[in-house]
Formats: C-alpha cells, structure tokens, sequence
C-alpha cells in the first residue's frame, strides 16, 4: 500500500475488501466501518478468529467519522460520485479512494476529484474496474 499507514473500509458489510487488505497489508491500519449491527458482530468475530491486530470494527455511519486517513475503500457502499463524498472528507491531503466500481459504466470524475488510475483485472474480468482517486 505505498506509504500509508492508515484505512478505512466504508460500508465493510462482509468484509471486502478490508479484511483481505489486512491481510495483505499487516503494517497498515484498518477500521472496518458498517452501520449493521449483525454485520458488525460478523466483522469482530472475523476480526478475532484471524488474530488481526491491525483492524478495528467500527460500528457506525461513515457520517459520523471525524479521523482522517491515507485511504479509503469502497465496494458496494455507494457510486462513485457518492463514495467520493463520502470519503472525500475523510482523506488526508494525499489520500486516495479505491474504488471497486463493479459493472458501473467507464467512471467520470466527481467535483472535486480526479481519477489517478483506472486498472482492470485480467484475471477477473467481470469484476470490473478498480479506480483511484485523489483530490484535483
């Protein structure tokens, strides 16, 4: 994950992509964030039987964060436009939204951001893109 040190996972729901970044990534902090109650006991008991030190299970509206962080994913939490909203705030000034945009049309700019990369998976082809983006 580059140099950042800290994440959120808005709207974690099961845990994609969090838990798998936590993973992957042990030296960079993670709050799993869903507003769900039996999501959230899901996501601690998950958090708990994989021994992840390096996650946090937030229970709570994406709203209500005040933290700022290096990175922000996104994966069925919102479109584009409206997960950059959302994430937006919560970015530091160098922070990048990962944008898991599904089978959602070739993604446009929101106000206020811009569109760094755009990759496709060959692995995975319906998967669709994964965009980042940073502020303009």
């Amino acid at each position: 994950m580059g140099d950042a040190a800290s994440a959120y996972d808005l709207g974690s729901g099961a845990g994609l992509p969090g838990l798998v970044v936590a993973i992957a990534a042990p030296d960079l902090r993670i709050a799993l964030v869903e507003n769900r109650r039996r999501r959230v006991s899901f996501l601690e008991l998950a958090v708990q039987d994989l021994g992840l030190t390096n996650v946090d299970v937030r229970a709570g509206r994406v709203e209500e964060l005040s933290e700022r962080v290096d990175l922000c994913f996104s994966r069925a939490f919102a479109p584009l436009a409206g997960a950059w909203l959302a994430a937006g705030p919560l970015l530091a000034a160098q922070g990048r939204l990962v944008y898991f945009a599904g089978n959602e049309t070739p993604p446009e700019s929101p106000a206020g951001a811009r569109i760094l990369a755009v990759r496709t998976s060959l692995v995975l082809e319906s998967a669709g893109p994964l965009v980042i983006m940073g502020r303009q």
